[in-house]
């Protein structure tokens, strides 16, 4: 019976211990006996639903972003070649491809051949793109006039896939492309955004020709230290004039 009451009881966890549960929304060193808590499985089950809606939830321009912040910058959205949410997750070849209709009104609207490119799309979180890009996609455009740099006109792509930035590429002949999409959600956090970079991306490339930010959340990269980086990796890419695998981060130590 004391054993028993012993694996029910909550560890009286060592301070280096608690102070690594403080810096990470990971279930580590989670309290337990023969099985979870309720408490802890309801939280396991509530992040799963979390991460099954944040991919299934269709991404609105107008709903998910504040009122003022569309209008601010323009925004306008446009779609991959899939035609539903289903066909996206189960095609992700077409969610790599502009549709006809996308291609059209992008030429429209956005100059050719800016220095730098910012594009959203939903990826696989649109509660990514809607918690995340309000906070980041401003410092991204002040930081990107501060050196000096055209900024192209920016839009949502819906049903995106990271290859999408192959198709805008040969659109638009931008110097580097940013393109800000919702990570796969996982039970830490359904809200999680990543940045991927490519210098004058065109057809055939890959993710060896990319550069990469992730993890971009309340709890994980903060904004202003994501446009940092970010930022400071397209100017690397301007200056060496390449991405990928060849190019390497090099910013100040990152914070633990």
């Amino acid at each position: 019976m004391d054993d028993e009451r012993e694996l029910a009881s909550p560890p009286a966890w060592p301070e280096i211990v608690r102070r690594i549960r403080e810096r990470t929304p990971a279930r580590i060193f989670v309290e337990r006996g023969a099985a979870y808590s309720t408490k802890m499985s309801l939280e396991l089950r509530a992040a799963h639903a979390s991460a099954v809606d944040a991919v299934w939830t269709e991404f609105d321009l107008q709903r998910d972003f504040p009122p003022e912040f569309a209008g601010k910058w323009g925004l306008f959205q446009v779609s991959s070649k899939a035609e539903s949410k289903s066909q996206f997750l189960l095609r992700p070849d077409l969610g790599r491809i502009l549709s006809e209709s996308a291609k059209s009104l992008i030429v429209q609207r956005c100059p050719n051949a800016p220095d730098i490119q910012i594009v959203m799309g939903d990826g696989l979180s649109s509660a990514a793109v809607s918690a995340q890009v309000p906070l980041l996609f401003p410092l991204l455009q002040q930081k990107s006039r501060d050196r000096g740099w055209s900024v192209g006109q920016s839009f949502v792509v819906r049903y995106s896939r990271v290859g999408i930035m192959n198709d805008i590429g040969e659109l638009l002949s931008p110097r580097v492309i940013v393109l800000l999409i919702g990570e796969r959600p996982g039970l830490a956090t359904a809200e999680s955004l990543s940045a991927y970079m490519a210098y004058s991306p065109r057809s055939g490339h890959t993710d060896a020709d990319r550069n990469l930010v992730s993890n971009i959340h309340s709890r994980g990269v903060s904004a202003e230290d994501a446009a940092g980086r970010i930022i400071h990796l397209v100017a690397q890419m301007m200056a060496l004039k390449r991405s990928g695998t060849t190019l390497k981060e090099e910013s100040p130590r990152l914070p633990y």
